[in-house]
């Protein structure tokens, strides 16, 4: 697997000859100005939750790319009124097999809503393959699911919140990789917005001294995942 970060919570992941983006909101980040979303190319758009930090640029590039959106039941009537037609809908706990491998929709706790409509319950996905087990935890809070995610999966690769104020924080994300038994961490949502502000030396030192592996990429950055 090759994943590309985009910034805030947004990253692409190429596996099984195919391209998955994340929750796309790039154009309504300052610190994504040299991520061109019009070029970004995808066969699938994965979707956590609804709020505008992870959907903004959804329904353009779903369009533009014919994508298949896999998100929440209450998604697809949104997408359907704004012209997609092409998705999946699942809900938590709920698995299904794509041609990238087998997809897992995981608990999350956060609020779901766009423009005050209900978007469904948040979420978060694991995808397995033979290539990679890969984890992206969406907006959450610590929860003890996560515990039972490790007794399905060998996750191998983490993506987790750590920006705190609306989602978990590092030290709670450094309980979370112990709970899913990951020790390779990515973090996401931090730094994009005053509130969710990191100091990123303190975060790595923290996972350093539970002899945990935290990476923090730079917008475009591309990392092997194995």
């Amino acid at each position: 697997m090759k994943f590309t970060y985009l910034g805030h919570s947004c990253f692409l992941l190429e596996t099984k000859g195919k391209t998955i983006l994340f929750d796309p909101f790039i154009s309504g980040n300052p610190l994504a100005k040299d991520v061109d979303k019009d070029k970004i190319d995808c066969d699938y758009i994965f979707v956590s939750h609804g709020h505008q930090d992870h959907i903004l640029d959804l329904v353009d590039i779903a369009k533009r790319t014919g994508a298949l959106v896999v998100g929440s039941w209450e998604l697809g009537s949104y997408l359907e009124e704004n012209g997609v037609k092409k998705y999946h809908t699942m809900n938590n706990g709920g698995s299904f097999n794509f041609d990238i491998g087998e997809v897992y929709m995981t608990t999350a706790v956060h609020s779901n809503s766009f423009q005050g409509r209900y978007l469904g319950t948040a979420a978060g996905f694991v995808i397995k393959n033979d290539e990679h087990c890969f984890y992206y935890a969406g907006d959450t809070a610590l929860t003890m699911d996560m515990k039972l995610f490790a007794l399905r999966y060998n996750i191998q690769t983490a993506v987790l919140p750590i920006g705190g104020n609306f989602t978990m924080d590092y030290k709670d994300a450094c309980i979370a990789s112990d709970f899913i038994e990951c020790e390779q961490i990515i973090g996401l949502h931090y730094n994009t917005f005053p509130p969710i502000k990191l100091d990123k030396d303190k975060a790595l030192k923290h996972f350093e001294d539970a002899g945990k592996s935290l990476q923090l990429l730079k917008i475009n950055e591309v990392k092997e995942l194995n």
